[in-house]
């Protein structure tokens, strides 16, 4: 009887454990709809399994389902109300519900997306994604609805303690929306010094575009590939030649270079170098030439509707 027991309950362990495993595969392997199959079933057996019902609301929320996400979330806060994390995720699915409906909709519940992250920064001060989520939920709000430049800037100097580099990221994004740009570009520069990863290559780079400084951030594209060695890298050059009509022979031989290197992991397809390339040769004047690479562009991705638009101004 005991052994019948014994085998029983190892049994039962492991299939519980089998089932969390294929759902965390399925998910690192953007099988979301497995991952949901797999989940559900298992709860259906184990209702209470903190890591069954996390795993099924992730895959809810990979697959933009933000209700049921919703729901599996508040069900972890309600068994677990002292876990930063899932108080984080709710407020998360919460909020990104909010970008999916109407604004007039959405104010109904900013205040409950707001709660939850500052609950979850009071339950874990070293909750990084918390802070984050905080900086940006302060910078996008108006200020009649609760949005703060000065509540956005606390945050990110909680998140400059936990990491210097987040924090000053943080910095960046908060003074880059609060108009003034000397001091967003002080703090992107320093994340560069301190952190150097692609990401704060890219946040400085993004930066300069908007602020229509396209010399600026072709240099830190370059500073960027010189550190990393990216062929992606490339592309970025190029793409900021064409978009901005400067440096075109650099562009032309930063694009060629990157489609003759081009593999899957450089991320964007070379249809789009493609387009830049017609780009350049437009303004170049060279329309047959532009021609040619727009078709190119085209006849890979057919759907794409930058590329047709382009083609007719030729």
């Amino acid at each position: 009887m005991y052994r019948f027991l014994f085998v029983l309950l190892v049994s039962t362990i492991s299939y519980s454990q089998t089932s969390i495993e294929d759902a965390k595969a399925f998910i690192a392997q953007k099988e979301f709809v497995k991952a949901q199959t797999e989940m559900t079933l298992f709860l259906e057996s184990h209702p209470d399994d903190l890591e069954g019902l996390e795993l099924l609301g992730d895959a809810y929320g990979y697959q933009k389902k933000w209700d049921k996400a919703i729901e599996q979330y508040q069900k972890l806060k309600q068994k677990r109300p002292e876990n930063a994390n899932y108080h984080y995720k709710y407020g998360g699915a919460l909020g990104m519900k909010a970008l999916s409906i109407s604004k007039i909709e959405a104010l109904g519940i900013i205040g409950d997306v707001k709660n939850a992250f500052l609950k979850a920064a009071q339950l874990d001060p070293t909750h990084i994604e918390t802070r984050w989520a905080l900086v940006e939920l302060y910078v996008s709000l108006p200020g009649i609805v609760g949005g703060s430049f000065s509540k956005a800037l606390m945050y990110a100097n909680q998140l400059e303690e936990l990491s210097k580099v987040d924090g000053y990221l943080a910095k960046g994004y908060v003074y880059e929306y609060d108009d003034e740009p000397e001091l967003a570009e002080k703090n992107y520069r320093l994340a560069i010094e301190v952190g150097g990863s692609l990401t704060c290559y890219e946040k400085l780079t993004g930066f300069y575009e908007d602020q229509e400084q396209p010399k600026k951030a072709i240099e830190n594209l370059e500073e960027a590939h010189d550190k990393h060695q990216r062929n992606a890298m490339h592309y970025q050059i190029g793409k900021v030649c064409a978009d901005y009509n400067i440096q075109l022979d650099k562009g032309e031989a930063m694009l060629k270079t990157y489609i003759k290197n081009h593999s899957a992991k450089d991320g964007v397809p070379k249809e789009w170098a493609y387009y830049r390339l017609a780009q350049i040769y437009k303004h170049l004047e060279q329309t047959d030439e532009a021609l040619i690479w727009i078709d190119k562009a085209i006849s890979g991705l057919p759907d794409i509707d930058a590329f047709i638009d382009f083609k007719a101004t030729l």
